[in-house]
């Protein structure tokens, strides 16, 4: 078989599992919110209220059916792509809820993703080029510090260090309560205030952006710093890299234009699943931060027990975690030909 034949029936196999994937993170997500102690009908009533003004709203909400009728109710509105509509937010849909909270999660992610691939590379290409010197002992250092520091500790701790003491950045938002914000094209503001043209906007955006997405990414940097030094270490020793340097060319350009390409491939990988990750929700960051996205929002859902918040979000989360899984295998098959499936 051919390598772009193999490159196309591997990923329509991975197409064709994508629906049952989704269908088995829809299943545990059904199934555990059930599964967990708390009733929805008293987060949004109240235990105060008469028993039989909460059997009529359990009915009204279908949750008074038996559990199996539920699940075939649930599961024929997702194929119909309705993600149904949020019982704490009256008469919001869960697109709605997307719609509005995803731009700000999208914001983050990709910002403190290229926050840890920009110091995550830098430090692990030094690391690796000096082995055995300090630098590669402080790349070490740096690499197993940023990685085993909790998210949330560290983010009480610059938030109080840097917002509250010092008061160089703000807190809770993602632009100025007083001012108009960008004009809604993508919901992404830094893009937006870009393509209306108004460069004051673009600077405020990513002055309230810059403490959440600095931290998310330094934090982790260090797993970019790790599979940067170990793979760059193991390339510079091939024996293309010793015929290089018999040729007499120079260390620098050897190793940024021959080993560190090929030390590339799992970079890409860990990134790409990375950012499908932070894009699926940074719950813990945008909890910690307060910054109004999407993982914020399932926060809230999850306890609330609103429960087609939850499922939707997840299912959102879920297919963009595949599409992205997919689309790395692709990327990392034009980049190194040698990649057979």
């Amino acid at each position: 078989m051919s390598r772009s034949k193999a490159l196309q029936y591997y990923i329509l196999t991975r197409l064709l599992l994508a629906p049952l994937m989704l269908w088995t993170i829809t299943t545990l997500v059904f199934l555990l919110l059930r599964a967990t102690p708390g009733d929805p009908v008293d987060a949004v009533l109240g235990n105060r209220a008469p028993d039989s003004v909460k059997e009529e709203y359990r009915e009204r909400l279908g949750l008074a059916e038996p559990l199996w009728l539920q699940y075939i109710r649930y599961m024929s509105s997702l194929l119909r792509l309705d993600l149904g509509t949020s019982i704490t937010s009256q008469g919001e849909t869960v697109w709605e809820i997307i719609q509005q909270h995803f731009p700000a999660t999208a914001e983050l992610a990709v910002c403190g993703m290229a926050v840890a691939f920009l110091v995550g590379l830098g430090v692990g290409t030094v690391a690796a080029s000096r082995s055995g010197t300090a630098w590669d002992i402080g790349g070490r250092l740096f690499g197993i510090i940023t990685y085993s520091l909790p998210l949330f500790w560290m983010g009480m701790v610059v938030q109080l260090i840097f917002a509250v003491q010092l008061g160089w950045f703000p807190l809770g938002s993602r632009f100025p309560i007083a001012a108009s914000t960008p004009t809604g094209i993508t919901g992404l503001y830094t893009v937006d205030s870009l393509l209306s043209g108004n460069l004051g906007q673009f600077f405020t955006s990513l002055y309230y952006l810059a403490l959440p997405s600095i931290t998310l990414g330094l934090l982790l940097s260090g797993i970019f710093e790790r599979i940067v030094r170990v793979n760059l270490k193991r390339t510079l020793k091939a024996d293309y890299v010793e015929a290089a340097r018999a040729r007499g060319i120079p260390e620098r350009r050897i190793v940024l234009a021959h080993a560190l390409k090929n030390a590339m491939i799992p970079v890409i990988t860990v990134l790409g699943l990375t950012l499908a990750t932070l894009l699926g929700g940074a719950v813990l960051t945008e909890v910690t931060f307060s910054w109004p996205g999407l993982g914020n929002r399932l926060y809230d859902a999850i306890s609330g027990r609103d429960y087609p918040t939850v499922q939707g979000i997840m299912v959102f989360f879920g297919a963009i975690v595949v599409l992205a899984s997919i689309a790395i295998d692709m990327i990392n098959a034009l980049i190194d030909p040698r990649i057979r499936y």
